[in-house]
C-alpha cells in the first residue's frame, strides 16, 4: 500500500517552502520547520550573523549537534538497559536452577 504523499506550506524567516511530504508524517515536517524557524531567528536577532545562508548552517549545525547528542544518550541507555536485562536473565535463570 502506498502513503498519500501531498505538498504542504512552510514558512521559515518569512519565506515559504513547499514540500512533498507523506500524509502521516506532516504534523513532525512542522514541527521541524516551526523548530528551524526559532533557531535561525534567534541567530538573527542575537546580530552575530547576518547572511541568510549563513544562519541556515549554523541553524543546522545547532541542530545537528543536538541530535548527536540525543542519539550518544540514546546509545548509552540501550547499553544500560542491555545490561540490566542480561542481569536479569541472570537471576531468573539462577532462581529456576535453584
Amino acid at each position: 500500500m502506498t502513503k498519500k504523499v501531498q505538498p504542504i506550506t512552510l514558512i521559515i524567516m518569512g519565506k515559504e517552502y513547499k514540500i512533498a511530504c507523506e500524509e502521516d508524517e506532516q504534523d513532525e515536517l512542522i514541527h521541524s520547520a516551526q523548530q528551524l524557524d526559532i533557531q535561525m531567528r534567534k541567530m538573527r536577532d542575537s546580530g552575530k550573523i547576518a547572511a541568510p545562508d549563513r544562519i541556515a548552517v549554523m541553524a543546522a549545525l545547532n541542530l545537528a549537534h543536538e541530535l548527536q547528542m540525543v542519539k550518544n544518550q540514546n546509545d548509552l541507555l540501550n547499553n544500560r538497559l542491555s545490561e540490566c536485562l542480561v542481569k536479569l536473565n541472570q537471576k531468573i535463570e539462577n532462581v529456576l536452577e535453584n
